[in-house]
């Protein structure tokens, strides 16, 4: 028996780092930059030609993975699977659901919204895949595409890595790393040079494809503000303007995710739903609300259709240029993005998670595409404005500002839509530096403030070196060709977590019908009355109390039990916390070992007990519950009052049962 140490707070050291993940990626990013300035017309044709070849001949793939990613995380919501909490059983949400919202949207495609939310539908509408442009069916045919691109498939990406991660993170301990998604299939070697290629593949990733975003960024931000104030277009203005984000994102990154990210997260909602709102009342609005019903009723009759359109019997450059260049663009950016997610999801259940991911980002972006796709559309078809069409076809930047000119107070309207557009690249740099420290810092969510200013500096450095050295149009093919051996990793992450799920289910069969372990006890106890149950019940008991008895019986139990498997030579530990909680934890060599431990757990007290309602006494009025947990987390149960010998029972209640679990999944 070995007695592990009460946790003890330690200095915070000025660095946190998994060596081989910072050291590497900070290498690759150098060359991966130094090659794309000496070699520029190279590394262009070079990557370019890696996306081409991976787009014709791979394109069945991506089909295939897009469409099992999705059919995956829609079985796990409706399955029992999706009652698991993405951490453990007592866990409750960090954020409220708008914050939760907020930072979804933001960092997923918040700012591709303002992008493509104007161009994609009028350009689908002059070139469209198959069949005349400039007619109706083309109309409906470009809202039809529009929706199929940015609808659940993308989001459906994002959630397998998203939710892999926030599993075996939250609920088993594991670093909030990309690795740690393998450990179903490769078990400790994920801390090795597999884990370690893995990390720094998504480090690589992440980085360029912030970088690659920040650069044509700040063209259209450049664009808007041409437009507002005659600022001259040129690259000497858009790294001035990459620097000034950088510098607005380093800031947000050191005041951390509450004080920083979700703060500018809510405030893209705002102006968001503020111009969604514009747009609707000042726009077409019956047109808009029609179109909207039918937009979404061919989407949703179309999507097998369309999931698995390759347009074979019509061979057509098209679906490289479109369709598989954004499924690759998705599946890139889903390290970045499901890490993110991930770490704002923590305490959801996985339907929860699910049906938030899924379906609450996706109603808003169609509402948005709809909007203002729609409304150009009626300018261009109805109310026969063909320069809109023309300036989306020759400069896509300036598309939503030309939109503003024939809507009221576009001025205004062009203003707010700049400074959404800033704000959206600011909560994607921020959240990228977020996600890149975390990664390089082993999965640590606490690290020095230095190593995140690094990060969100160096994604503004390599934006601005790769503009001024026109290397973002090679940076971008890379990161799309880079999609596919992701896409294989994302597989056996889908395989992973359906394994570790699946023994969870065993586990939970196995501790089923167990029932309240004080009722099988402690209650068929001669040594128990009925009259002292009434005063258990009826007793709320203060802190000190429930440490005292955590002191004194739930040790000297816990110690009993842990002697006796000592002497059946099992591998057994005594702890403590310093809240008072005490546990025991018996190991099983490669197998699940067991854990058991009893923790004080603060409640508001009933109506009836309260003698002062003042908010001044809230803390001192609360009581307090002698709680037992598991590795799974809280199990509901209060064994305060409880005998040396009840407990010792309880204990033993559980071990069995989890013998039972090891034997099932054996």
């Amino acid at each position: 028996m070995k007695d592990q140490p009460p946790g003890q707070t330690a200095s915070k050291p000025w660095i946190r780092i998994n060596p081989p993940v910072f050291t590497g990626a900070a290498l690759l990013t150098f060359f991966f930059v130094l090659f794309a300035i000496i070699a520029p017309e190279a590394a262009d044709a070079l990557f370019r030609n890696a996306q081409a070849t991976v787009t014709e001949t791979a394109g069945w793939f991506y089909v295939m993975v897009v469409a099992a990613f999705l059919v995956f995380v829609i079985y796990l919501a409706l399955s029992s699977h999706g009652l698991v909490k993405l951490g453990p059983d007592h866990s409750e949400p960090d954020y409220s659901y708008l914050s939760w919202f907020a930072m979804l949207f933001s960092a997923g495609m918040g700012i591709g919204l303002m992008f493509f939310g104007v161009a994609e539908p009028v350009m689908h509408y002059v070139s469209p895949p198959v069949g005349d442009g400039e007619t109706v069916e083309a109309a409906r045919q470009a809202m039809r595409i529009t929706f199929f691109h940015w609808g659940i498939h993308a989001w459906g990406i994002y959630a397998v890595v998203a939710l892999s991660l926030a599993y075996f993170s939250f609920r088993h301990g594991l670093p909030l790393t990309i690795r740690s998604a393998l450990f179903p299939l490769i078990g400790k070697r994920i801390y090795g040079p597999i884990g370690h290629a893995v990390d720094i593949f998504a480090v690589f990733g992440t980085i360029f494809g912030v970088a690659t975003s920040l650069g044509f960024g700040v063209i259209q931000v450049n664009s808007g503000l041409h437009y507002l104030f005659d600022v001259p277009v040129s690259e000497n203005v858009q790294v001035l303007l990459i620097a000034a984000i950088t510098a607005v994102a380093t800031l947000s990154v050191v005041l951390g995710l509450d004080a920083g990210i979700r703060r500018i997260s809510e405030l893209n909602i705002v102006l968001a739903v503020f111009l969604l709102l514009f747009v609707l009342i000042a726009g077409p609005t019956l047109f808009l609300l029609q179109t909207l019903v039918q937009n979404t009723g061919a989407y949703l009759s179309g999507i097998v259709a369309s999931t698995f359109n390759l347009h074979a019997y019509e061979p057509t450059t098209w679906i490289g240029g479109w369709t598989l260049f954004y499924w690759g663009w998705w599946i890139a950016w889903s390290p970045f993005v499901g890490m993110f997610i991930a770490r704002v999801s923590r305490g959801r259940t996985i339907r929860e998670f699910v049906v938030g991911v899924l379906f609450v980002p996706v109603g808003f972006t169609f509402m948005w595409m709809t909007f203002f796709g729609d409304t150009a559309l009626h300018m261009v078809m109805i109310q026969g404005i063909g320069g809109l069409a023309d300036a989306v076809a020759e400069d896509t930047s300036v598309a939503l500002f030309q939109f503003f000119e024939h809507l009221p107070f576009s001025g205004l309207m062009s203003m707010v839509a700049t400074l959404l557009v800033i704000t959206f690249f600011v909560t994607s740099s921020d959240s990228g530096s977020l996600v890149v420290d975390m990664l390089t810092s082993g999965g640590n969510e606490e690290s020095p403030v230095w190593q995140r200013i690094f990060w969100a500096v160096t994604e503004g450095i390599v934006a601005a070196v790769l503009l001024l050295a026109g290397g973002l149009g090679a940076l971008q093919a890379a990161t799309i060709a880079s999609a596919l051996p992701f896409a294989i990793i994302m597989v056996f992450m889908c395989w992973g977590l359906l394994s570790a799920l699946r023994v969870e289910a065993a586990k939970r069969n196995a501790l089923a019908g167990g029932g309240r372990p004080f009722l099988q006890t402690a209650a068929g106890s001669a040594d128990i009355s009925w009259k002292k149950r009434i005063r258990m019940i009826a007793h709320h008991p203060s802190l000190a109390e429930v440490r005292a008895y955590l002191e004194k019986t739930v040790e000297a139990a816990l110690r009993e039990v842990a002697a006796e498997l000592e002497r059946q030579n099992l591998e057994t530990f005594l702890g403590q916390g310093e809240d008072g909680r005490r546990w025991i934890e018996v190991r099983h060599g490669s197998e699940v070992g067991f854990y058991y431990s009893v923790r004080p757990r603060p409640y508001e007290p009933p109506a009836f007990s309260m003698r002062d309602t003042r908010r001044v006494r809230q803390d001192t009025l609360k009581y307090h519950r002698a709680e037992i947990y598991l590795k799974e987390g809280g199990q509901g149960y209060d064994v305060m009052g409880w005998s040396r010998e009840e407990l010792i029972h309880d204990v033993l209640d559980q071990y069995e049962r989890h013998l039972k679990f090891l034997e099932i999944i054996r």
